[in-house]
């Protein structure tokens, strides 16, 4: 197939640091959907935090897909028909969240329109040597309404996509061995970013969702650009026919990637393609 499929992180990679597409990267993604390649956003967000990206590449005009939960589940960015979606199952989920209880952590869970945490007002963590409030950076990028529930293990009694947990990055690093191991044999638990460790079904990540959804649409991996920057976009670089990393990338990326290109801030992403 002639036709490219271009498929990005959000975070740290789509977007700027002031968490928006800039004005050279999106006309870039624009002119290559009027070409006929198919654009794919692949984020550890939810759905909800993807569609005003979407939008704005006009991704709903040209049946583009959106990757969320870290690749646990696919949707049509057109017709927001969901085309793979793979859970946690609800024993699952109260196990995480029981072990989870002996650390210093900020778990969320979310289900349609909220996102529910222990304690709306407990939200801070320290980042870069500053107070940061996690659980708002986290509701506001799903577009989530907040609610609080006193004990989230014993409340959830319902499938979800993943678990996210927020702490301080030194904390995260001394500990997540021993968070992830009663399920580091039957569930996937990655980094997400510095101060987030998600917990999603065995076998998920942004490399199994592309393969699920692509093939049957008459795409292969050598199809694929993808561009990442952290831990969990790994697999969709390794699986794509070129894998970039962004400029800001963690070196585990950098290293593995095919090429690397600018920044997220330096329009790495329309860089690379106009190289093309």
């Amino acid at each position: 197939m002639s036709k490219r499929v271009i498929v990005m992180d959000v975070d740290g990679t789509l977007a700027t640091s002031q968490k928006e597409i800039s004005p050279r990267t999106k006309n870039a993604l624009i002119k290559a959907q009027e070409q006929g390649d198919l654009i794919i956003l692949a984020s550890g967000r939810p759905t909800s935090g993807l569609l005003d990206f979407a939008k704005d590449l006009l991704m709903d005009s040209y049946q583009g897909l959106l990757v969320s939960y870290n690749g646990s589940k696919v949707v049509n960015a057109k017709t927001h028909e969901v085309l793979f979606d793979q859970t946690l199952s609800i024993e699952q989920a109260k196990a995480v969240l029981q072990h989870l209880k002996k650390f210093r952590l900020i778990p969320m869970v979310d289900k349609d329109d909220y996102l529910y945490v222990h304690d709306v007002f407990q939200g801070y963590i320290d980042f870069q040597g500053q107070p940061f409030n996690v659980i708002e950076y986290e509701s506001r990028g799903g577009k989530f309404k907040l609610c609080e529930q006193d004990d989230l293990a014993e409340f959830v009694d319902f499938p979800m996509n993943k678990i996210i947990v927020a702490g301080d990055p030194d904390y995260l690093q001394e500990n997540y061995q021993a968070m992830m191991a009663p399920f580091k044999d039957s569930l996937n638990c990655v980094f997400t970013g510095p101060f987030y460790f998600e917990f999603t079904a065995k076998g998920i990540d942004k490399a199994k969702a592309l393969d699920t959804v692509l093939r049957p649409l008459g795409y292969n991996s050598q199809d694929v650009i993808a561009f990442g920057d952290r831990h969990n976009d790994m697999t969709m670089l390794d699986y794509a026919g070129i894998g970039v990393a962004m400029g800001n990338a963690v070196p585990e990326v950098k290293a593995m990637a095919n090429h690397t290109t600018a920044s997220n801030d330096e329009d790495g992403i329309a860089k690379f393609l106009d190289n093309l």
